[in-house]
């Protein structure tokens, strides 16, 4: 039976992400979510309104958007898995956008409630756009300078949700870090963190995620909510893209190695054990074997939960372009490989560490072949389950679990009635 849960494992394990959260929306990380019609759901007593459904979207088009039209890898227990999204390269020519960073900031966001295929998570944008022009990002480009929505009308979707039934909300942006509110009253500005708790607190929310976070706006004072406030998920994404300074500096990242992992340090140092996960980008122009050595040893030195893992590939327009010592396909795809390898061995031995402990899941759905239950823990890890009594469970419920058994991508668990 074991050997039979592995294989099939195996095969699922490419449509599982630490940041994909619904049977529905087992796709690859950064795969494009696509438009579609949805009825609109409405606050109680409220009358409807008109929404934008989309998808659920593993994560905004932040780190490492500009890489999104090249494959994707995930970690996993057997080969690669990989899976292009289908989007088609940036246009040759790239203007940055200025029309929407001269608008009044309610201009910049829907105001409007927007409802989404997963009737009990929720997703608001708090930021958009970027400043950090990163040497191998669109993103600046495409989107925009940064522009945030007041926290006040990012609490009362937060508060609409609540009333619709939603229990889990995740806060995006391209870097919700660099979240500034914009409340004219000085006595109401929140920070991101301050924003964070708030949301954490809306009455009928049990759980706040948030992505994506760039290692220099990443304070200690998120940490501090994390543990202040219950409700707040013990899971960061803390993308790095490289192990080594002379790297990082390369690809304009604003910050060096010792900084990256002072940051590690303070989420380490958390009263709740706290997951990480990462972004990793292996073949910049220039990376050295020295260098790629050093990103290997950083996998050792954070222990990961996860990483997603990319070859470098060149945009139009964007600064890494002009740089040389172009790293081939080959080699590019061989330091993949070994990135992965690496990630694979230390994710076996985290997930084995759930073995034997109690967590608590929200129910995402039933896997009818299997026979199981599959629900997703406040770490964001994937706990399938199955029950010896019947079980009055469906989407969107919590329910505690016994983790009894780990693979690479995945829990295994029984039912605590």
């Amino acid at each position: 039976m074991l050997r039979q849960l592995e294989e099939a494992e195996l095969r699922n394990t490419a449509l599982e992400s630490p940041l994909a959260s619904s049977l529905e929306s087992s796709i690859e990380p950064f795969a494009i979510g696509s438009i579609d019609s949805h009825p609109s759901k409405t606050a109680k007593g409220g009358a409807a309104s008109s929404v934008v459904v989309t998808r659920e979207i593993p994560r905004p088009a932040g780190e490492n958007a500009g890489l999104r039209d090249d494959a994707s890898v995930r970690v996993s227990a057997g080969k690669p898995a990989v899976k292009s999204s289908g989007q088609k390269p940036v246009a040759e020519s790239l203007v940055r956008i200025t029309g929407l960073d001269d608008r009044e900031t309610n201009e910049c966001f829907e105001t409007e409630f927007t409802a989404r295929t997963n009737p009990h998570r929720g997703y608001i944008t708090i930021i958009e756009g970027c400043d950090k022009f990163c040497a191998y990002c669109v993103v600046p480009y495409t989107r925009g300078k940064e522009r945030s929505r007041t926290s006040d009308s990012v609490l009362a979707e937060a508060r609409q949700m609540a009333d619709l039934g939603y229990t889990e909300i995740q806060l995006l942006g391209q870097n919700v870090n660099s979240y500034k509110d914009p409340t004219a009253d000085i006595s109401k500005k929140r920070t991101f963190a301050e924003l964070l708790a708030a949301v954490g607190e809306v009455p009928g929310i049990r759980r706040v995620r948030f992505t994506t976070s760039h290692p220099r706006d990443f304070g200690r004072d998120i940490v501090d909510a994390i543990d202040a406030v219950p409700t707040l998920c013990d899971h960061v994404h803390l993308p790095v893209q490289s192990g080594s300074t002379r790297v990082l500096d390369a690809m304009q990242r604003l910050y060096n190695r010792e900084q990256y992992l002072e940051r590690i340090a303070w989420i380490k140092a958390a009263k709740r054990a706290i997951s990480i996960t990462t972004d990793m980008i292996v073949g910049f122009p220039g990376e050295t074997e020295s260098d790629f050595a050093e990103t290997l040893s950083l996998l050792d030195e954070v222990g990961y939960d996860a990483v997603f893992a990319f070859k470098y590939s060149p945009r139009p327009n964007t600064p890494s372009l002009k740089l040389d010592d172009a790293i081939s396909d080959q080699e590019k795809a061989r330091r993949l490989e070994a990135l992965m390898a690496r990630q694979r061995e230390i994710q076996v031995a985290r997930y084995k560490r759930y073995i034997g402990t109690y967590c608590e899941v929200m129910v995402e759905g039933r896997n009818e072949a299997r026979v199981q239950w599959m629900g997703r823990t406040t770490h964001n890890k994937t706990l399938n389950f199955t029950s010896s009594h019947s079980a009055n469970l469906s989407a969107g419920t919590y329910a505690p679990v016994l983790v009894t058994g780990s693979f690479p991508n995945s829990l295994l668990g029984e039912l605590v009635l």
